[in-house]
């Protein structure tokens, strides 16, 4: 029997997320090693490199993304390892290039469908503390900032989102955005089963999705 869903590549997740408003790191899609460093310098260095493809979902358990690569020359050999792990069954695949995003926070986001009350916007603390503090809140779509923002004010972690370690406080009105950006692809591509952010970095206070996987309905 056919999946009932597939999952769309991370470039292409993120095309989905950035086109309704959802902040997206800057990144480059690149078919060799030498294009990969070419990218790099002109991102600006240092960068993730990550292997990607229509069939590459789960990259981390496979060892498929290389992070703080400093050099060009770092980059090209990153890349070309990162070819040489294709399998037969990845299909097409592409490098992609982004900017090393740090930041002493993350959150998660996304869209998840309840089988009774249908689809919701979910926030929640991501990173190391993710299960430890289970701090995740939820709201049925379509969300209003209103809503976005007291989604933001129900988590429980408020410590986290002033000012943490030298860093500033998260900018809500920017996470209100994420939120409701979400609520905007469910809105809009009915055929959405599910949105992953993880994590969404806060750097210098401003929430930004490093990675995402959406996920549609076949």
């Amino acid at each position: 029997m056919p999946d009932a869903s597939t999952t769309l590549s991370e470039a292409a997740s993120k095309q989905v997320l950035a086109a309704h408003g959802v902040p997206v790191v800057t990144e480059r899609i690149v078919p060799d090693a030498a294009a990969a460093a070419a990218a790099a310098t002109e991102l600006g260095l240092p960068v993730v490199v990550k292997l990607g493809g229509d069939a590459i979902a789960h990259k981390t358990e496979r060892g498929l993304v290389r992070l703080n690569l400093a050099t060009p020359e770092t980059v090209q050999a990153a890349a070309t390892e990162l070819l040489a792990a294709v399998r037969p069954g990845d299909g097409e695949v592409h490098l992609l290039v982004a900017p090393m995003v740090r930041g002493n926070r993350e959150l998660i986001a996304g869209l998840v469908r309840d089988p009774q009350f249908g689809m919701a916007v979910m926030l929640g603390v991501g990173g190391v503390l993710a299960e430890a503090v289970a701090d995740v809140v939820f709201r049925l779509v379509p969300i209003e900032r209103l809503d976005a923002h007291e989604m933001i004010d129900d988590l429980a972690s408020q410590r986290l989102l002033g000012p943490f370690r030298g860093e500033p406080a998260v900018d809500r009105e920017r996470l209100a955005d994420v939120l409701c950006g979400l609520s905007a692809v469910a809105g809009a591509r009915p055929d959405v089963v599910s949105v992953d952010v993880n994590p969404l970095i806060v750097h210098d206070g401003v929430p930004v999705a490093v990675d995402a996987l959406v996920e549609v309905a076949r």
